[in-house]
């Protein structure tokens, strides 16, 4: 009797080794610069971060600190396209480059309030389920992109595992 199990465990175990390769979309003007992972240039969907393979279920979308009074005003309803779909991805993230405190005070070229762009944040965030996450500078948001595609490759892997073993990671129910 053959043991199928054993050699796809066995090739499935190289999947641990390799590393993840970020896709940046053709249409980021200004893009993070990685250290870590190898990164491509390519066409998304949606989003201007993902991961070779994983392009249907990964995406960050990043936005700069003099973007966001655009896209709460004229690019509001590209923006909102956008946001919805997004929905369908099981990683999902908006990136801004800069801090809060930036847009408390005001440090960007437009006449829309602060309270106005942190409002729309909050209810895009909500509206569209979009963890919004902030990182000061470009080097400390790359390390973020980085960190995400490791780490949701990473159990995509594990889930693979599971699956060929036959059992799930996170099911603490037993059949009975």
């Amino acid at each position: 009797m053959n043991d199928y199990s054993y050699t796809p465990m066995k090739g499935i175990s190289k999947l641990t080794e390799l590393r993840p390769v970020i896709i940046v979309d053709t249409r980021e003007q200004l893009p993070l610069s990685f250290t870590r992972l190898q990164s491509i240039r390519g066409t998304l969907n949606t989003g201007d971060y993902s991961a070779v393979g994983i392009e249907d279920h990964f995406t960050v979308e990043k936005k700069t600190i003099d973007e966001l009074p655009g896209i709460f005003t004229s690019d509001r309803d590209r923006f909102s396209r956008e946001c919805c779909r997004l929905r369908g991805y099981r990683f999902k993230r908006l990136l801004i480059v800069g801090t809060r405190q930036d847009i408390e005070a005001g440090r960007y070229r437009s006449k829309i309030t602060p309270k106005a762009i942190l409002n729309s944040l909050s209810a895009f965030e909500c509206r569209h389920d979009l963890p919004v996450v902030w990182m000061a500078t470009p080097e400390e948001a790359a390390k973020q992109v980085e960190s995400w595609v490791y780490w949701f490759s990473r159990e995509l892997v594990e889930d693979v595992n599971d699956l060929l073993r036959g059992h799930r990671r996170h099911d603490t129910t037993t059949a009975g």
